[in-house]
This record gives structure tokens, sequence and C-alpha cells, in this order.
């Protein structure tokens, strides 16, 4: 009689066990999806891509994982929730890092901005120094062109900086720091060619 009363508890014990473990961890995949949710609020896909698209893989493949759980007679969720709880632990890290990544963008275009002011003061002052000759004119136009392209860029940056696009605002001034650059070299390489103090 006492094993007969021990066998069916062990065999309410082990439904028990195989129920808790059957249900579909709705919440937990909720609090992932909420969690990725709050790294793509925070830009994690523009500041932290490969970050953010590791998490992402990683959900999708536990969700795969569930589905076919799903489709099983006794289901087991176990694995798949403790995975879920990870994903909250990397959710969070790819948040953080993307809010990190986002103020060292923004300091990186300021810093930019401010350098690039001197090189486009500096390229004023010695173009028009530039020996006129008869290709001479040509290449001045050349360049006249290049210097309203960075100085459009740059307002455009700053347009971007100000409105919180710090990745585009820094991917613009960038190029235009490396233009304004590479003009600055060329127009001394012309007046020290040509023997002109500047």
């Amino acid at each position: 009689m006492k094993n007969k009363i021990l066998m069916g508890l062990a065999t309410i014990l082990m439904v028990a066990v195989l129920a808790s473990c059957g249900k579909k961890p709705q919440a937990e995949i909720d609090a992932a999806n909420a969690a990725i949710e709050a790294a793509k609020t925070a830009e994690a896909a523009v500041y932290v891509p490969e970050e953010f698209a590791a998490l992402q893989d990683s959900l999708n493949t536990i969700m795969e994982e569930i589905t076919a759980q799903d489709s099983k007679l006794f289901k087991n969720f176990g694995s798949a929730k403790e995975k879920l709880t990870s994903i909250l632990t990397i959710a969070d890290q790819v948040t953080a890092n993307a809010g990190t990544k986002k103020e060292e963008t923004k300091a990186e275009v300021a810093n930019l901005l401010e350098s690039i002011k001197p090189v486009i003061e500096e390229n004023g002052k010695l173009i028009p120094k530039l020996p006129r000759g008869k290709e001479g004119a040509e290449v001045i136009e050349q360049i006249k062109a290049d210097v309203a392209t960075v100085d459009a860029a740059v307002v455009e940056a700053q347009g971007l900086f100000d409105n919180g696009s710090f990745m585009d605002a820094f991917n613009k001034i960038k190029a235009a720091k490396e233009k304004a650059d590479g003009l600055n070299a060329e127009v001394k390489e012309v007046l020290t060619k040509a023997r002109i103090r500047f």
C-alpha cells in the first residue's frame, strides 16, 4: 500500500515537472524582445552593428529551438529559458556599448568639425596665390570646385551633428577633412614648385 502511494506521488511529481517544462516561456520571450527593442532604440544597429546582429541571430536561434520543442509531445523549454535569460544580459551590454560608442562618435565629430576650420581657412588664403598660367586657371577652377564641395559637406555634417545623427555626421566630416587636407597638401606642393611663399 505504501509503495502504491509513493508511486502515485512520484507519478504526480513527474507530471508536474513535465508540465512546468512543457509550458512555452512566453514571459521570457517577451522580455528578450523588449531588451532587443531597447538596444534598437539605443541605435545599436548603427553604433555596434556586429554586436546587434549577433544578438538578433542568437534570439532567432532560440526561437527556432522553441518552435521545435513546441511541436513535440513532451515539450522541454528548460534550455531555451536559460538562453533567453542570457539574452537579456547580452542585450543590456549591447545597449550600453551602443551608448558608449555614440558618445565617442559625438566627440570625434566635434573634434573633426573644429580641426577642419583652420585647414579651410588656410586653403582660402593659399588658393589665390596659385600661379595662373595657361593650365593654372583650369586647375584653380577645379580646386575651387573641390573647396565648395568640402564647404557643403561641413555644413551638412554640422546639421547632422546638431540633429543627433552622429555616425552620419562622422562619415561626412571625415571624408571632408581628408579632402581638405589633400587639397592643402596639393596647393602647398604647387606653391613650393613655383617658389611662391605661403
